[in-house]
């Protein structure tokens, strides 16, 4: 029911965790795929082959995606290679713990630039890119944590609620061009990215707990509400905030 054929997909921090989860899933759906990566060359080059497997054109990307020249790069090369650019995903980011009285300077600045910067510069680069041809969807990864707090992550926390924020701002300030924008808040997510966390039995059985339905979602039951926003079925779905939690944050 969801076809994407002809279609051209960005996602940024593409090679792992739901990234790459994206990317296979935007794949199997038809797109082509450009994801950008930061240092992990032998996830990037499996993931290409995964995509290629599937019978789909796809580009890696490497770079940082807190740094403008590269974001900029990152679209230039997609543009060049397939010819549009139609969905843009915004997932790069980090989780880095740090309580508030030993947080540093750096420990905000890193996290802000690379979960929030980044997003801004994918952002807008998007725009430039859709505006002209009034349609593409914008879909970027925030948090339960942007929406809640999060001891310990206030910096990652206040990173996830800007971008919800900016979601919300750039829903009313593209939609009259076409561009559907939107978010996912994923919880807990069994990656790399919250492996050492998750690797204690006792703090897993804590977490899943909490978890009204029990488990804690693979990075593929993130990348499928992406699918969703990604497609037809989404179209009036604009602004909004499609929490994947296993019901462990209740918002509405």
């Amino acid at each position: 029911m969801i076809e994407l054929e002809g279609k051209t997909a960005l996602v940024t921090g593409g090679s792992r965790g739901i990234g790459e989860a994206t990317c296979r899933l935007l794949a199997k759906a038809g797109c082509d795929i450009v994801f950008g990566y930061h240092a992990n060359h032998d996830a990037a080059q499996k993931l290409v082959e995964k995509v290629k497997r599937i019978g789909r054109r796809v580009l890696a990307v490497p770079g940082n995606i807190a740094n403008r020249e590269d974001v900029e790069k990152l679209f230039d090369q997609c543009r060049e290679s397939f010819g549009s650019i139609d969905i843009v995903v915004g997932n790069a980011g980090i989780w880095k713990k740090a309580q508030i009285d030993q947080m540093t300077e750096d420990d905000w600045n890193e996290t802000i630039e690379v979960n929030l910067k980044s997003i801004y510069y994918t952002c807008h680069f998007a725009a430039l890119e859709m505006k002209p041809k009034r349609s593409g969807r914008i879909i970027l990864v925030s948090s339960t944590a942007g929406q809640r707090g999060e001891a310990f992550y206030s910096h990652y926390a206040a990173s996830k609620g800007a971008i919800i924020s900016l979601m919300k701002s750039l829903a009313s300030e593209l939609g009259p061009w076409g561009i559907r924008v939107n978010a996912v808040a994923p919880g807990w997510v069994d990656t790399d990215m919250s492996a050492d966390e998750l690797r204690d039995p006792a703090t897993r059985e804590l977490i899943e707990g909490d978890i009204p339905l029990g488990y804690i979602p693979s990075a593929d039951e993130i990348a499928g509400p992406i699918l969703f926003l990604s497609s037809h079925l989404s179209n009036s779905v604009h602004g909004e905030v499609i929490n994947v939690n296993g019901g462990s944050v209740l918002c509405g």
